[in-house]
């Protein structure tokens, strides 16, 4: 059963393989380029900046953002969540959000909640793994100053309906809406005009195909002067002043940022331009459907994703496997099949509660990319069958 061939189907934790240019991308920095971004007038300096002004102006054109201005580079998807939440929150405000979050959204939202005076209200996704955005919307009140709404969940990959959440919320122009599109930005479509969004975080390295270090935010350009910043130090800009610059993008972005990331980045958006998210949205529905009907003819396999082919799917298939610890699934898939997959709680908690998977290991967790290919899926499928067959 041994085999060195490698199957990654882990692209909800962070995305392989890069495609060529990404990885052309950051080694032509590291080995020709090197300078620092936003801090020099070298030939080179410049160049880079206006690699980084490239990848910028294509994240806005991506999500159908007004101005490359309205985004704004950060370190992570994490560190994105936290720009945003710290910067819109003050003491005494209402949040609403949902069992489906990450981590990142749940426990910078604790903090406010245990020391800042914040209200926060979690709602439980529906039957078909879904939130309710009438639900969402009747849970608003007076003081609600936020919701935040993960675009689709890092166990489920159920896709939630932002944008009739965005459309119920034009009626309360007062209230943030945050999506947290770490598993959907680059191959869900994404219209941020559309679905009135005021941010949109996401992690750099999973759907958008960069390198780890990466991270982005979109903030709405007449949403700049009601989110702060809580990072304050060098822009490159303005630096004769002791205050921190007032418009975006400097206002968020303090301290060098990772250029051998950022030109990656830029990259590999603009190869998601070529392919075509809906492509990329097109063969990912195909690949999880497959997952989904191989699991599904396993009788000691227990799918707890929603079906794909009732509700849309953002390339996540969670499951486990009747009396066997998903932890010790997921090394038997690796160890013998060259299978890497994820096994755990995924950093969402509530999810687990829910399903009462939260004491007995979680889930096992495969995940497709723009690379994954039918004969992975299969080859998962076939791994599984011997697995369960021979324990």
């Amino acid at each position: 059963m041994e085999s060195e061939a490698r199957i990654y189907l882990d692209n909800a934790a962070t995305s392989f393989p890069k495609p060529e240019p990404v990885v052309r991308a950051v080694t032509e920095y590291m080995t020709q380029c090197g300078v620092a971004a936003g801090r020099g007038s070298s030939r080179r300096a410049t160049a880079l900046d206006g690699r980084i002004a490239t990848g910028r102006a294509a994240l806005a054109r991506l999500w159908n953002a007004e101005s490359p201005r309205e985004i704004l580079f950060t370190f992570n998807g994490t560190d994105s969540l936290n720009l945003a939440i710290h910067g819109c929150l003050r003491s005494g405000d209402h949040v609403i959000t949902t069992e489906l979050e990450h981590n990142s959204v749940l426990r910078p939202l604790r903090m406010w909640e245990a020391e800042r005076n914040v209200t926060v209200t979690i709602l439980p996704p529906e039957e078909d793994g879904r939130i309710s955005p009438a639900r969402l919307v009747s849970a608003l009140r007076p003081h609600t100053r936020l919701v935040v709404l993960t675009h689709a969940s890092n166990v489920t990959g159920a896709v939630q309906p932002i944008g009739a959440v965005g459309e119920l919320l034009r009626a309360r122009p007062d209230v943030l809406f945050l999506v947290d599109a770490a598993q959907t930005a680059g191959h869900i479509p994404i219209d941020v005009q559309q679905s009135r969004i005021d941010l949109l975080c996401c992690s750099g390295h999973k759907g958008l195909l960069g390198p780890l270090g990466t991270g982005v935010v979109y903030l709405r350009a007449s949403r700049v002067s009601e989110v702060r910043s809580f990072r304050q130090g060098g822009t490159g800009s303005q630096s004769e002043s002791l205050d921190q610059p007032s418009d975006s993008p400097d206002k968020y972005e303090s301290g060098n940022p990772n250029a051998a990331g950022l030109v990656g980045l830029a990259a590999a958006v603009e190869w998601i331009h070529v392919q075509g998210v809906e492509a990329i949205a097109a063969r990912a529905a195909e690949l999880v459907g497959q997952l989904y009907e191989g699991l599904s003819a396993n009788p000691r396999v227990r799918i707890l994703s929603p079906d794909p082919a009732l509700v849309p799917n953002a390339g996540v298939i969670s499951f486990v496997v009747d009396g066997i610890d998903p932890r010790v699934t997921a090394t038997l898939l690796d160890a013998h099949f060259g299978i890497e997959v994820r096994a755990g709680l995924h950093c969402a908690p509530l999810v687990h509660r829910s399903w009462g998977t939260l004491e007995t290991g979680g889930t096992v967790r495969a995940s497709v990319g723009p690379l994954t290919t039918a004969t992975e899926i299969d080859a998962l499928l076939t791994a599984l069958l011997m697995i369960t067959t021979a324990m």
